[in-house]
């Protein structure tokens, strides 16, 4: 072999050996980050859990999260009751106390009227007050309600003829009689209920993109249980909850579902994910806000991502800020209507 065939052959060499060196490099770099193998694994000592509902063991060795403040308060269960504010309810009187259980049988099958929860409560014999249905007890008057409005619109004509029909049917089971107020009158009240409630809703959504490499989901798993996030019930979601059990939680976290379901999910290449807030449903006090911003800060900081809007412009300090303040002038209108955020009414209002 000649010094030029032996030349050509280690240059052909050569360059097979760097087009493999490229193609393994630029593998390598598009490949999506996963989480450290070093570290608990994510979930090991927690239960999937509902968006409103949290069961979370303390994980040995677990990074710190979040200092809220709330971890140490007491979680009360919580009722939802009718209100005025924002149901329409009829009285119905009885000629003799009625069980529990026969109230309870007297029930609809379905507790909605339209896109509408419907509601029963009587009032106990042993305490006097107002109460959820429960069996084993005894009532001396009901009262039933529909809610005025909701995320789904206003209550209408026909939504409030079903709730009369409903109520009917409950007041002729357990020997009463209910009273009905006006259906123009209440079908008005909850046009401008549902008026007040488009003009003050909010529910703020940031997104989270990658600067160069793609995540997978463990590895957005991995840096946001950090920070107190843990699985909800559907794939691709996570939820930061609240200091009381059985609450909406404060912040939630999507990614694409898919990629969560994927049969080898490390190799499921994810550009960006959301973290989102329901403004009203979570009470000022436990400052949201500033929870979602301040997470999404250290959750780009560590995953070199960035926080942008959903139209993908890059949210600074300053448009932050304006947002923050927007807020409090949101927080302040539904203070005035009694319908703070976080408070029982709110939460059903905006649902």
């Amino acid at each position: 072999m000649s010094s030029l065939q032996m030349s050509l052959a280690a240059i052909g060499a050569l360059t097979v050996g760097a087009v493999v060196v490229y193609n393994y490099w630029t593998s390598r770099k598009n490949e999506p980050r996963q989480a450290d193998p070093l570290r608990e694994p994510l979930g090991s000592d927690m239960e999937p859990v509902l968006d409103t509902e949290v069961v979370m063991k303390p994980a040995v060795g677990q990074d710190p999260v979040l200092d809220d403040g709330f971890g140490s308060l007491p979680l009360p269960e919580r009722k939802t009751a009718l209100d005025a504010l924002i149901d329409v309810m009829a009285l119905i009187e009885v000629d003799q106390v009625v069980s529990g259980d026969a109230a309870l049988a007297a029930l609809p099958l379905t507790r909605r009227v339209g896109t509408k929860l419907f509601t029963v409560e009587g009032l106990s014999q042993e305490t006097g007050l107002w109460d959820s249905l429960a069996p084993s007890r005894r009532y001396t008057a009901f009262q039933a309600g529909v809610q005025l409005a909701n995320r789904m619109g206003a209550l209408n004509n026909i939504e409030f003829s079903e709730f009369v029909v409903k109520t009917q049917a409950f007041a002729d089971a357990v020997g009463g009689t209910p009273s009905f107020s006006d259906m123009l009158e209440e079908v008005s009240r909850a046009r401008e209920l549902d008026q007040f409630a488009s003009v003050h809703d909010a529910q703020l959504s940031f997104t989270l993109c990658a600067r160069s490499a793609a995540w997978s989901p463990g590895y957005i798993q991995q840096h946001a249980g950090r920070l107190g996030f843990v699985p909800g019930v559907m794939p691709g979601r996570m939820v930061l909850p609240a200091a009381e059990q059985g609450m909406p939680p404060v912040l939630v976290l999507t990614f694409d579902s898919q990629a969560a379901l994927a049969d080898d999910p490390a190799l499921s290449a994810i550009r960006s994910f959301a973290l989102s807030l329901d403004v009203p449903q979570t009470a000022r006090v436990d400052e949201p806000f500033t929870r979602l911003r301040e997470a999404s800060r250290l959750l780009a900081e560590a995953m070199d991502g960035v926080v942008t809007d959903g139209e993908g412009q890059m949210l600074n300090a300053d448009a932050l800020d304006q947002i923050g303040n927007d807020l409090q002038q949101l927080y302040d209108a539904l203070d005035a209507r009694e319908l703070s955020a976080g408070s029982p009414q709110a939460r059903r209002l905006f649902s």
